[in-house]
């Protein structure tokens, strides 16, 4: 019989479901799946070479990653500068979803999006949002077509994003 709790990640036998943990201190924020946090991980270095900016996302190391929320804010929110300012449909593509997972955790982490700096101010929660309004992700007034739909999209992610 093999438990799963003492494998070690090179010993997992096909096929296990295993997970890794996004933390801050000592805050699980989110508790995805090995697959999930990898393609995720390997996404933040493609946008911290995008943006020239660190995200605050430690290594993963023994399952467990370290965020840093005063670096991670300042990533958010030069993320959401970039996709405010291009309309290239395939950039927004290809980034919309990762854009949509970081403010997910953003708001978990208590992470500050000011949206007035995107040129559009909150306009409250949506209706039966799960994004906080307290942390600024509510739907903006202006801009809402790239707000709106980033909302809800993270709205949507947050339900399958485990703690």
């Amino acid at each position: 019989m093999i438990r799963l709790d003492t494998l070690a990640c090179h010993d997992q036998p096909k096929g296990a479901v295993l997970s890794q943990y996004f933390d801050i201190g000592d805050e699980t924020v989110w508790n995805p799946s090995n697959g999930a946090s990898r393609l995720f991980r390997r996404q933040v270095s493609v946008f911290e070479a995008e943006l020239e900016i660190s995200s605050g996302i430690g290594p993963m190391e023994n399952d467990e990653c370290q965020i840093d929320p005063a670096i991670f804010e300042i990533f958010v929110n030069a993320l959401l500068a970039q996709h405010r300012r291009t309309s290239h449909a395939i950039v927004l593509a290809l980034s919309e979803g990762f854009t949509a997972t970081v403010l997910v955790l953003a708001e978990r982490s208590g992470v500050r999006v000011d949206w007035a700096e995107f040129g559009s101010a909150p306009d409250g929660a949506l209706e039966g949002a799960q994004i906080s309004a307290a942390t600024g992700m509510s739907a903006p007034v202006e801009g809402r077509a790239w707000g709106a739909g980033l909302c809800e999209k993270a709205r949507e992610l947050g339900q399958h994003m485990p703690r």
